[in-house]
């Protein structure tokens, strides 16, 4: 049965969807258009810009009170320099290139190099070299790699992390090139002068769409990392297909301002290679959505007009509030934006009215509201949306080329998939790879997804929640954690960063909340700056915020499972060590419940402490 939706947006693809109904209740669902022929490999899209456009500009990044710029036919002419070094030293599928540091040109060019030459590039999360106290993830993923050039910009500053294991022979590459007791350092520079011979080109004639380009490495939040598989074929197939759907991309070259992580896939495949892809400028941005770097973000927006512009969340939740506040800023944001994204974590509704006002303050009209779905093992994109939609949530239709399996689990459709963008396999983990796909070679994803309008399957699927995350009361009743955190995200903004839902074999759901600091503080304007937070935290007004959101959630409706009993307000903040969190700031809520098992406990004593927030509250 083929769908069609009338809401067709000038620029994106009709919205479509061929659905069949199997006699065990699970659905099939595919796009009617087939996928396009699409890049041997990524390097193909360098080569065309380098020759096609060598004078436009390709990366930026800050430089003193300027930018660092790199054309397209200067990345190409270092990448093949890179690209030689690296055969030079003999990497490989079996010693990859590791890439420690943060976003950068030189990341970049690393990674176009090692990939123009058939070398595995594995960029791994920075938090586990600088944040880590323990550096065990990182010491893993070493041991499983057994890298042959590892790259970190500043050697001192990498030093310890690198000095806690072993390096199984690797040189260290480092923009300062800064000798360090006990490393082998190599300089960035001394790989640029490498001359570029027969050798990189026979490489690179050598790398198909079944090489692998990168290996990404999933977050650890239920054991050790694993080593996700990128071939050149999942990530040129994924881009095609983003391109079918979005076809205002060929209209006129993207400008992005980005600060989204490269070891993660939605800042490293999706939008890096879209920009790549479609002949675009990417400026780097060293900002993040934390205290003390989100202004750095801003700077780069009062400066650059992004044509499209990404983010999680909590990004969205911090730079709303200078948008509202700075005429000259908004201006800026939205002078030539055609689409605002957002991924990683459902947007709570508030911060999607934000938006379109905002947009509306400015331009006179909403700018277009984008999501999509996928994970680091389908490179990433399956569903994207290409239509109009009015609310968060809609992860929409299954891009060409991407098959989509609902199978019924419980109260739910769990989401499995197949495609030309899903990885082969974990990297030397075959049983893992095994135990991650059915018997017709979909891939389980762990998600859950129902339609936004059981009648019309083109109107898209709605994000259900995580599998493993969803519980039963003592009474039988499911609580659906997605949609109530979302909920009470959006309910708690003045004090929440975010929220974990507890209530597994309990009586009634309870929330861990992570407290947002100068949310709290701002609620306490009469006390000194340097108060203790924890004393913020169990101020009367903070716990009334608290208590009111908790009201308003049950005067929503919903039934007991979505109403929330218990609160407590938590002064640490997430562990990355303990992978409560990502790069992106996306909370684990199995971590965090493991971790915080004794909070748990203190959260449904028959006696509650003073800590602990009830709804029902009398006094």
């Amino acid at each position: 049965m083929k769908q069609e939706d009338s809401s067709t947006l000038k620029g994106f693809a009709p919205a479509a969807v061929v659905s069949e109904s199997r006699a065990d209740g699970s659905i099939l669902l595919r796009c009617p258009r087939s996928l396009g022929p699409y890049a041997r490999c990524v390097g193909e899209y360098l080569e065309h810009w380098a020759q096609a456009a060598p004078t436009r500009l390709f990366l930026a990044e800050r430089q003193g009170l300027g930018w660092r710029k790199i054309t397209y036919a200067q990345a190409w002419a270092a990448a093949r320099a890179i690209g030689a070094s690296l055969l030079e030293r003999h990497l490989g599928v079996d010693r990859p290139l590791v890439i420690l540091s943060d976003n950068s040109i030189n990341h970049a060019l690393l990674t176009l190099a090692a990939m123009h030459v058939g070398v595995p590039a594995v960029p791994v999360s920075p938090a586990y070299s600088v944040m880590s106290k323990d550096h065990a993830k990182l010491r893993s993923i070493l041991d499983l790699l057994t890298p042959g050039l590892i790259y970190a910009c500043d050697a001192a500053k990498f030093a310890p992390a690198l000095l806690a294991g072993d390096l199984h022979g690797a040189q260290i590459a480092t923009d300062s090139g800064a000798a360090q007791q006990g490393l082998s350092i190599l300089s960035f520079d001394e790989l640029l002068a490498t001359p570029v011979g027969a050798a990189v080109d026979r490489a690179y004639a050598a790398v198909g769409p079944d090489s692998i380009a990168k290996i990404l490495f999933t977050s650890g939040s239920t054991g050790l990392p694993k080593g996700v598989v990128n071939t050149q074929r999942m990530l040129c197939s994924n881009q095609q297909a983003i391109v079918q759907n979005w076809s205002f991309l060929e209209d006129r070259p993207p400008v992005v301002v980005d600060w989204l992580p490269w070891n993660h896939t939605f800042g490293g495949n999706h939008n890096f290679n879209m920009i790549l892809k479609n002949g675009g400028t990417l400026y780097v941005d060293e900002g993040k959505p934390a205290p003390g770097l989100i202004e750095k973000t801003i700077a780069n927006l009062r400066e650059i007009s992004p044509t499209m512009y990404f983010n999680v969340p909590r990004g969205f939740d911090m730079i709303i509030a200078y948008l509202e506040k700075d005429d000259t800023l908004r201006q800026r944001f939205f002078a030539d934006l055609d689409m605002i994204f957002y991924a990683a974590a459902a947007l709570p509704q508030n911060l999607w009215q934000r938006l379109e006002q905002l947009s509306v303050k400015e331009r006179g009209h909403t700018t277009v509201m984008l999501s999509a779905w996928g994970a680091t093992e389908t490179a990433p994109m399956i569903t994207n949306v290409h239509f109009r939609i009015d609310h968060a949530g809609v992860i929409g239709l299954p891009a060409p080329g991407c098959e989509i399996k609902l199978v019924p689990n419980a109260t739910k459709m769990e989401l499995r998939v197949r495609g030309p963008n899903v990885m082969p396999g974990y990297w030397k983990q075959p049983e893992l790879t095994k135990a991650a796909f059915d018997e017709e070679g979909f891939y389980l994803m762990g998600d859950a997804g129902r339609f936004a309008d059981p009648n019309d399957h083109a109107k898209g699927i709605e994000f259900d929640g995580r599998i493993a995350e969803d519980f039963k009361l003592t009474s039988g009743v499911w609580v659906h954690v997605g949609a109530l955190r979302v909920n009470a995200l959006s309910t708690l903004a003045a004090v929440a960063q975010d929220i974990v839902v507890t209530g597994h074999d309990r009586e009634t759901v309870g929330l861990l909340i992570f407290a947002n600091p100068a949310g709290c503080r701002s609620l306490c304007l009469d006390l000194a700056a340097d108060i203790p937070l924890a004393r913020v935290l169990a101020d009367p007004r903070v716990v009334a915020q608290v208590r009111a959101g908790m009201v308003q959630l049950a005067a929503a409706g919903g039934g007991s499972s979505m109403i929330t009993e218990r609160a407590l307000l938590m002064e640490e903040p997430p562990s990355i060590d303990a992978g409560e969190i990502t790069d992106k700031g996306y909370i684990n809520q199995r971590a965090v419940l493991t971790r915080r098992g004794a909070l748990v406990e203190r959260l449904y004593a028959a006696t509650p402490g003073a800590e602990v927030i009830l709804r029902a509250h009398t006094a």
